[in-house]
Order: structure tokens, then C-alpha cells, then sequence
């Protein structure tokens, strides 16, 4: 069933509106017709399946059908991203939140691109909501992972209270493996750097907050894509990314 995301209070009645991007997909995109079912989630853990009772030109109403909470069995990981040229970012959110990255904190580092402020960057962030939410729905994931507006990253660091600290560093060659607890941890922070990688002092101040760096081997991945590696190993091992189908 295809579903997709509207705001909470949209669905606290047995009818609901359909409207902006929702009705637009709906009505131009998929075409459907008013009996199909849909269902609809608020992010927060709420889902309604839903049928369609109208859906006109620029507006329509669905009948919530059935209405319940469901949760997910990820295991909740903090990426701090130092903020990549170009539109990489972009990347990095769409395919963390399909891996089940629970937050993501973009950062400024030294060598990173520097904070866009005012109108252009809350455009900028409004589109990495959008991305979010449409990566969050394609992958079937009943919460929207948290997105926080971009932090200096003496700032990020000094809010970060996760219990695993990774900081994935190249000029550290303790291996992944080596710092990975038997015992599951409560939540879980990669803390990764530009394409330039962190300044030496940029790593001292990671450590001084309690961030272990660490290496991935002998090749040296990309700034977009060294986050996705950890994260996949981290939810193999403590989530659910080697969860039988249905068992999530």
C-alpha cells in the first residue's frame, strides 16, 4: 500500500484532507481514484490506512479505515556530517535515512563549505526536509529521522550525548572492530569530516568530547559515503538490518 506523510493533527479526525505535495502526488503522479487506500503516517509513529473519498482538481478527503502506532527496531544513530561540496548532502540524507540513521547533524568544519544563513539557508534546509520525508516514505520507515539545522562543530560536539562516539579519521589506524562494545549500546554518533578531512586540532577537540577515532581499512572512502559504511555495520550488528523480512 502506498503511503505517505501529513501532519499530525491531520490525523486525529476520521476525515482527512488531502493537500500540496500529498494530493499532488495522489491525484497527478500516481492517478488514483477515489476507493483506493492509502495509508498515512504522521512520523511521529502514527499510521492510518485510509480510503480515498474524493480527490478533485487541487484538493481532496480520505476516510481513515483503521488507525494504530507502530515503532521501528533500528538502532538510533547521530550522523554529524561535515557540510560536502556541491549537492552531496543531499545524498548523504536520502540514502542514511533508507540505512536507518535516526538524526542527522551537518556541520562546519575547517575545511568544509561554510554555513549558508538566511533566507537561502532556510531554503536550503527545507529541501533536506523534503528529501528526508521522501527517502523516509520510499523506504517504508514509519518515524522521519531527525534533521537539526547546521552547527559549528565545536557546537555539535559539545551537544552530542551519544554513548558510542565514533569519529571516522585517516590518520587513525585503530580499526572499527576494535571499539565496538559485545553489548549493544543505548545510541550511537559518527562524527565524519569534509572533503579535506579534520584539521589535527578539529580531532583533539572530537576526542576531548569523548569521540573515538577510528579507520576503515586501507582505502580511504569518500566524505558522502564513509558515513553510509558505518552505519550499515552498525545497524547489522545492533539494529535491524539483518532482520528477517516482517520481524522489524
Amino acid at each position: 500500500m502506498r503511503q505517505f506523510f501529513v501532519p499530525t493533527a491531520l490525523l486525529q479526525e476520521d476525515e482527512v484532507p488531502l493537500e500540496g505535495e500529498v494530493h499532488h502526488h495522489l491525484a497527478t503522479v500516481l492517478r488514483l481514484k477515489p476507493g483506493e487506500e492509502v495509508l498515512l503516517l504522521d512520523g511521529q509513529g502514527m499510521l492510518c490506512r485510509c480510503r480515498i473519498e474524493r480527490l478533485e482538481r487541487r484538493s481532496g478527503r480520505a476516510l481513515v479505515l483503521e488507525r494504530w502506532r507502530e515503532g521501528e527496531k533500528v538502532f538510533p544513530i547521530q550522523l554529524l556530517q561535515a557540510l560536502p561540496k556541491g549537492d552531496k548532502l543531499e545524498l548523504v540524507l536520502q540514502k542514511g535515512t533508507e540505512l536507518g540513521i535516526t538524526r542527522f547533524t551537518p556541520v562546519e568544519a575547517e575545511r568544509s563549505v561554510a554555513l549558508v544563513q538566511g533566507d537561502r539557508g532556510e531554503k536550503r534546509l527545507q529541501r533536506w526536509e523534503r528529501i528526508v520525508l521522501e527517502a523516509a516514505r520510499q523506504s517504508r520507515r514509519p518515524l522521519l529521522p531527525r534533521l537539526e539545522p547546521p552547527l559549528p562543530l565545536s557546537e555539535a560536539l559539545a551537544a552530542c550525548r551519544a554513548e558510542l562516539r565514533l569519529m571516522l579519521w585517516e590518520q587513525e589506524s585503530r580499526p572499527l572492530a576494535a571499539v565496538l562494545p559485545p553489548t549493544p549500546p543505548r545510541d550511537a554518533a559518527i562524527l565524519v569530516g569534509p572533503e579535506g578531512g579534520f584539521s589535527p586540532a578539529e580531532a583533539q577537540t572530537a576526542r576531548a568530547a569523548g569521540f573515538l577515532p577510528v579507520g576503515l581499512g586501507p582505502r580511504i572512502l569518500r566524505s558522502e559515503t564513509a558515513g553510509f559504511a558505518v552505519a550499515s555495520i552498525l545497524q547489522f550488528i545492533y539494529g535491524d538490518l539483518g532482520a528477517a523480512p516482517g520481524k522489524t
